[in-house]
Formats: C-alpha cells, sequence, structure tokens
C-alpha cells in the first residue's frame, strides 16, 4: 500500500506549469503531425486548475505522439460554439473543450463533424459518438477523500467550502462529496458551504468575493477550508492563509506548486488527474485506439509537504482505506446527478 503522503495516489503525473515548455509542442513534419486544439472554459488558462490541467495534459500528449497543439480562451459562453469552430476551420484533428459547460457545444459540434475527434472534459456523455469520448472525473471522489481528511484534522469541529456555482454539477459533486467524507471519518462534524451567486463568467474568476467568503467562514469557527472554484478559490486560500490558525485544501492540481501563497495553510490538494487523462485519450487517438463514450480517470490526494507530520500514520491509513472504498463501491458519496 502507497502512503497517501508521499506521493499522488495512483501515482498520477504532477507537472507544475512553471515546468511546462511554452504554448504549443511541434514536430517537424506539417503533413504528419496530429493537430489538437484546446477550448478552455471562461476561468481562463491560468486558473491553476482544470483549464491549466487540461491545457497541460495537451501539450503532453502532443510531446508524446511527435503533435502539436495549441489553445483558445472562452470570455464568454456565446464564445464556446465559436471556439469550436474556429478549430473545425483550421482542420485540427483532435478538439478539446474544456468543462461541463461546454457539454452541449462539443456533442452538436461532433455530430457534425464526425471527422474529428473531440474530447470533453468534465463532461458525461449520455448519448456515445464514436468520434466524442467524455473524460469523466468523479469530483464526489475527490471531494471526498478530501473531506474525510478534514475531519480528522478539525480542532473545531467545524470545516467549510468556497464553491463556484451550482450549475456546474462537477462543482456540486465536490460539495456533497466533502461534506459526507467530513462526516464519514468526524459524525460529529458541521459543515459550512457557500455557492457563487453570479454568473458564470465571474464565478471561477472572482477572488475577492472567495477571499471574503473564507474570512466569514474562519470567523464562523471553521479551521479546515476547501475552494473549489478556480481563481475564486485561490482567493479564498490565500485569505484562510493569511489568517494564520487554520488549515486550507486546495483542488485539482496539487496547489503546493500552482499557488505558493498558501502553502501555510495548504494540508494537501484534492486531485483529479485531468491532465493525463487527457494525454492518454491524445495517445490513443495517434495510436487508432479511441473510442466513443465515457472515459472514467482517477483521483487521489496531493502530497502534504510541510503538514507530513501533521497527517499521522491512523490518519493515512483511513484515507488508504477511504480511496480504496471508492473504487470497489464499497463506500459511496451520496452524490447523484440529477
Amino acid at each position: 500500500m502507497t502512503p497517501v503522503g508521499e506521493q499522488p495516489i495512483n501515482g498520477g503525473l504532477l507537472i507544475p506549469a512553471e515546468q511546462m515548455s511554452g504554448e504549443s509542442t511541434a514536430a517537424t513534419d506539417d503533413d504528419l503531425v496530429l493537430k489538437i486544439g484546446v477550448v478552455t472554459d471562461i476561468g481562463k488558462l491560468d486558473d491553476r486548475g482544470f483549464n491549466q490541467l487540461a491545457w497541460e495534459g495537451a501539450q503532453q500528449g502532443a510531446a508524446a505522439i511527435g503533435g502539436e497543439a495549441s489553445y483558445i480562451e472562452s470570455e464568454s459562453k456565446e464564445d464556446y460554439g465559436r471556439n469550436i469552430n474556429t478549430y473545425v476551420e483550421r482542420d485540427v484533428d483532435v478538439i478539446v473543450t474544456v468543462g461541463f459547460a461546454l457539454g452541449e457545444a462539443t456533442t452538436a459540434a461532433a455530430k457534425d463533424h464526425p471527422h474529428i475527434i473531440f474530447i470533453g472534459v468534465d463532461q458525461d456523455q449520455r448519448e456515445t459518438l464514436p468520434n466524442l469520448a467524455g473524460l469523466a472525473i468523479p469530483a464526489d471522489h475527490s471531494g471526498f477523500l478530501a473531506g474525510a481528511l478534514a475531519g480528522m484534522l478539525t480542532r473545531s469541529n467545524t470545516v467549510a467550502a468556497v464553491l463556484g456555482t451550482d450549475r456546474i454539477p462537477p462543482v456540486v459533486a465536490f460539495k456533497e462529496g466533502w461534506e459526507s467524507g467530513a462526516r464519514y471519518t468526524n459524525p460529529d462534524v458541521k459543515t459550512f458551504a457557500k455557492y457563487h451567486p453570479g454568473a458564470l463568467n465571474v464565478v471561477f474568476n472572482d477572488p475577492d468575493w472567495g477571499a471574503a467568503t473564507a474570512r466569514e467562514f474562519l470567523d464562523q469557527g471553521s479551521d479546515v477550508i476547501f475552494a473549489a472554484a478556480g481563481n475564486t478559490g485561490n482567493g479564498a486560500l490565500v485569505a484562510v492563509a493569511e489568517a494564520e490558525g487554520a488549515y486550507c485544501i486546495g483542488v485539482d492540481a496539487d496547489q503546493w506548486q500552482t499557488l505558493p501563497e498558501a502553502r501555510s495553510c495548504l494540508v494537501t490538494s484534492a486531485l483529479r488527474f485531468i491532465g493525463p487523462g487527457v494525454a492518454e485519450l491524445i495517445t490513443a487517438v495517434h495510436n487508432d485506439e479511441f473510442s466513443g463514450g465515457n472515459t472514467i480517470g482517477d483521483v487521489g490526494l496531493a502530497p502534504f509537504h510541510d503538514f507530513d507530520a501533521v497527517v499521522t500514520e491512523p490518519m493515512r491509513d483511513t484515507l488508504d482505506a477511504v480511496l480504496t472504498g471508492l473504487k470497489d463501491g464499497s463506500i459511496t458519496t451520496g452524490y447523484g446527478p440529477s
């Protein structure tokens, strides 16, 4: 059994953004290269979260097969279809769209352009198309692991979550998994949570709101705060670090690497291995092994870094057992999307 705190559970590949080699990876023969285009959600490429991770995965996949990758950032939901169509007009081979909100536009484009391969990150494919794969990584499992740790760490028996929007199912899954995980290891725990109330073009990019919400939770006695809200969540993590005396938990990437401003409170991050999942699907396209439908990715926790001594061996044993139970179905999160 691999101790949870020594490396990411499941051996996931984590490459910090600062180690990436630039905006694209290109081969020398344009007639042979596989061309990959990434369309981000509104949260921006540098969200230090799922947009950035998907882009890193596209670069990793391109590098592995001698392809080339580029990206287009979406400014609003009206951009989704236009940005996808831009890549269609550029005759790219693979279009990666990032986030649940792009699901409808991605499915429509996949139907209209069956010669192009589409990869939809966080998009559950209820209708199987041969040229569209949904990379579905269960956010409720990732949140449950983080919550289980929080339930063991809390001294006040009060934990909280700063979240994006309840209009995005994976965000709701993070919340419900977090709360269930905390109760799993601490039946006496009290949980607070708040979704950003704004429009989709701001919910993941409002660090001031995230910081204010985190301070509110601290004032209410929360001593472990989880943030799953892109740049909004980053604001929350930094606010906890500045306040001192409480723990915080990041999301998607190992935020010890991507958000050093939060290191003084950051015990770990709830990981979904988005980058490796995207890279593997791109490799499958290159190897003529791609198939449509859903691909289920892995979850885990990032290393504990400076908090390695805080997370005890019994805690690690519990987390390992929780991950095993989530994978084999003997532990359920209670989350059920409509």
